[in-house]
């Protein structure tokens, strides 16, 4: 196992000891997503200072949104429970189901659309830069 497949094992590992803090996803000037953020973990990039891991779980209600947005580094994600309607900039939308993986790249403009009837819970993990906000909304 490579060294950075051993340190993101920890931080997987780590997250599930460690507990729970809330991070609600809000965009200035738009109307609130229907998005929550659970913060399960964040740890710095030890190649660089300038980034950190954040893993979390993402909660979408039946109905609910993202919103269309970015995040500053990419974004890893394992869905837990339910589907989501996954559209990124210039593609088709493509649906994605409990235990599926997906992944969003450096920037990559998209939205996250739960049109099923049990709200989606999404296992994420960002390496992003630090200092950022987790998520930029883009008009």
């Amino acid at each position: 196992m490579t060294r950075r497949g051993i340190i993101f094992a920890s931080v997987v590992a780590a997250a599930f000891a460690l507990g729970v803090t809330v991070d609600h996803l809000a965009f200035a000037g738009q109307q609130q997503p229907a998005i929550k953020r659970t913060i399960l973990q964040r740890q710095d990039d030890p190649g660089s200072p300038k980034y950190e891991a954040v893993m979390g779980i993402s909660e979408i209600p039946p109905g609910g949104t993202s919103g269309k947005h970015r995040h500053p580094g990419i974004e890893l994600a394992y869905i837990l429970e339910g589907s989501v309607e996954l559209t990124h900039e210039g593609k088709p939308p493509v649906i994605v189901k409990a235990g599926e993986p997906t992944m969003n790249t450096f920037g990559g403009i998209h939205t996250a659309t739960n049109r099923g009837t049990v709200p989606v819970k999404i296992l994420t993990v960002y390496i992003v830069e630090k200092g950022k906000p987790l998520a930029e909304a883009v008009p």
